[in-house]
């Protein structure tokens, strides 16, 4: 349903969402600029080996990144020219485009998981057990605010824009919606911490060039996945604050701040430090093979296909 008015109490509104488009162009910016810095690095790790599923995911997370940090800009047009079909129906594309990606990005950490744990069959049917479980009530809280959702305009000096509401008792969906991709992140790191630490336990006892070269991967494999997970713990902060009603029906200028910075952390989570868990593996594999010019034990990482390079060396 679509609510028309001109009240002046939400000129206000529409002025904080014009606020917001200049945020999701400094997202914009920010994912082109680590599109161009990486661009090298993709060329020669990505494009110029052999395809495989991981490098499907690559791409599709990479370039799927740009279209969408430059949704949500709200531009002026002239009034009766969107329905509420369109704009329910973008709602529905951006919430789809979130759950496709964090899926993707599960099955990453799946893989790397899996590598780490020696590819351990009972390690990954947990792990899928465990994902599947997360994706199916995420879609089902997802099917249920969707349902639930509505949408209204606001008119103002022959211009409008689409706002979106929630009717019912839903709530609290969307916060148990984020609670349950905390529950997997949290779960993802611990055994990623847990195999790690035992593993430089061994390497201890046991020095050895084999060893240094997988503890080393180890280190890389810790190291970015840290990093995003440090990411997601302020998108998960910023996410709750920005679902409090007290924020939201605030006119503050933290309550047009954090809309943002929170576009700009989510955008740099899932389409910059995505992509970078599988880039930072390959690129480290193509130097461990430069350097020793021999086969090493990289073979087990899953999303590591074999790179060629001009010694004829495989990996």
């Amino acid at each position: 349903m679509t609510v028309i008015s001109n009240n002046p109490s939400l000129w206000l509104l529409n002025n904080s969402n014009f606020f917001f488009s200049y945020w999701t162009i400094a997202t914009s910016v920010v994912v082109v600029y680590d599109w161009v810095l990486t661009l090298g690095q993709e060329i020669e790790l990505i494009w110029k080996q052999r395809w495989s599923f991981m490098t499907v995911l690559y791409l599709i997370i990479r370039y799927m990144g740009i279209p969408y940090a430059i949704t949500d800009v709200p531009e002026p047009v002239p009034f009766g020219t969107l329905t509420d079909e369109v704009s329910n129906n973008m709602s529905y594309a951006i919430n789809a485009t979130n759950m496709l990606v964090y899926a993707m990005l599960g099955v990453i950490m799946i893989a790397r998981l899996h590598a780490m744990y020696q590819s351990s069959r009972k390690m990954l049917i947990f792990l899928v057990t465990i994902f599947l479980v997360v994706n199916i009530a995420s879609g089902v809280i997802m099917a249920i605010l969707l349902t639930e959702q509505t949408s209204w305009v606001t008119l103002s000096s022959n211009t409008y824009i689409c706002y979106y509401e929630y009717q019912g008792d839903v709530e609290l969906l969307p916060s148990m919606n984020w609670i349950i991709y905390i529950i997997w992140e949290v779960l993802t790191l611990c055994l990623s911490l847990w195999i790690a630490v035992k593993h430089f336990r061994d390497l201890r006892r046991l020095e050895s060039t084999t060893g240094s070269i997988v503890g080393d991967c180890f280190r890389v494999l810790i190291q970015y996945h840290v990093l995003y997970f440090a990411s997601f713990v302020c998108v998960s902060c910023l996410q709750f604050t920005y679902l409090s009603p007290e924020l939201q029906n605030s006119d503050s200028i933290q309550a047009q701040i954090i809309p943002g910075a929170l576009k700009i952390l989510l955008i740099v989570q899932m389409f910059v430090l995505g992509p970078r868990l599988i880039l930072s593996v390959r690129e480290y594999n193509a130097k461990v093979v430069t350097d020793s010019d021999a086969e090493t034990s990289m073979n087990s990482i899953v999303f590591q296909e074999r790179i060629h390079i001009s010694t004829s060396s495989t990996v």
